[in-house]
């Protein structure tokens, strides 16, 4: 077994700094460090790091013509430096375990590794705060930090059929989900087979479960008023981030009447109408939405288009 870590890059690349892959010796990789260019390779160079049982720096580089990134068609026009070691038993197969468990737990750890040592062991550093901060490679000492979080745990309340592509859309995520709804006919385990966990029983003794105590964000979808609005007050026993509630504001209005809240008075917020502006009225594109705007909150972004690019053909056509 090998795991390969992208320590440092420069310019354009497929992954940044702190992205991880994990090499078995059938050839099997889990995770992705490029856009598939450069994954045949680094499981040969793996081969030699349990063969020697030593660690290796290797460096795809686009800026030179004579490096073998240009072989592969990497095409990004970048430097990517990857951190390749064996992972074995004298090396208390580098600490992964603790991950594991840091991950059972819903904890986030720094994971450190020494890039010039060889026989070093990386080890696993855990933090209670600032969560949000990314990996860092220290030039002096050679030694990478690689920020973890656990993957992030989503409730969701209301198991109609068009809960179904959210569920999907979140599990292709890797997200942890977590099923609720009281009432018999929902939310059925043979249909929502990729959840996680499925809970069928009545709001008023959840108050305490490990899934609300845990979970990111919650998304509530019964389209029934009186279950909307006992999910709304079961959320604030949970430290989610992010709740989110389906349906127009004048539909929200009724929902907090039921709840005699108003969301000045909430722990969290409530997001509502739930999800981006994307466009489309079907499940599948209602979920898309819902998704990209949960990623958005836990990834602190702006969800706002990446293109700065403007393409004038008649300006390429004048200059030629």
């Amino acid at each position: 077994m090998g795991i390969a870590t992208i320590v440092q890059t420069k310019g354009s690349s497929y992954r940044k700094a702190g992205a991880h892959m994990m090499i078995n010796s059938l050839g099997q990789s889990f995770g992705m460090l490029s856009g598939g260019c450069l994954e045949a390779d680094l499981k040969r160079q793996a081969r030699k790091c349990w063969t020697t049982n030593q660690s290796q720096v290797v460096c795809y580089d686009m800026s030179d013509e004579s490096d073998i990134a240009w072989q592969l068609g990497i095409g990004s026009g970048g430097m990517v430096r990857v951190f390749i070691q064996p992972i074995n038993q004298a090396n208390d197969y580098h600490q992964l375990h603790l991950i594991h468990q840091a991950f059972i737990d819903n904890q986030s750890i720094d994971y450190q590794l020494i890039v010039n040592d060889v026989d070093a062991i990386n080890q696993c550093v855990f933090t209670a705060t600032n969560l949000e901060k990314s990996s860092s490679f220290d030039e002096t000492t050679q030694c990478f930090t690689s920020h973890l979080k656990s993957k992030p745990n989503i409730v969701i309340f209301g198991g109609g059929i068009d809960t179904l592509p959210l569920v999907s859309l979140m599990k292709t995520m890797a997200w942890n989900i977590t099923l609720i709804d009281a009432r018999s006919n929902y939310a059925r385990p043979s249909v929502f087979k990729s959840a996680d966990t499925i809970i069928n029983q009545s709001y008023q003794s959840l108050t305490k479960h490990p899934a609300l105590i845990n979970c990111n964000a919650i998304v509530i979808m019964h389209h029934n008023i009186e279950y909307d609005a006992q999910a709304i007050k079961l959320a604030q026993s949970s430290p989610a981030s992010y709740v989110g509630l389906l349906g127009p504001t004048h539909r929200t209005i009724r929902v907090f009447e039921q709840t005699c809240l108003d969301n000045i008075s909430l722990r969290c917020p409530l997001t509502n109408p739930i999800g981006l502006a994307l466009g489309g009225d079907l499940p599948e594109t209602i979920a898309l939405s819902i998704v990209s705007e949960i990623q958005a909150h836990l990834s602190q972004a702006s969800a706002t288009p990446l293109s700065t690019f403007e393409y004038c053909v008649n300006e390429v056509n004048h200059a030629s």
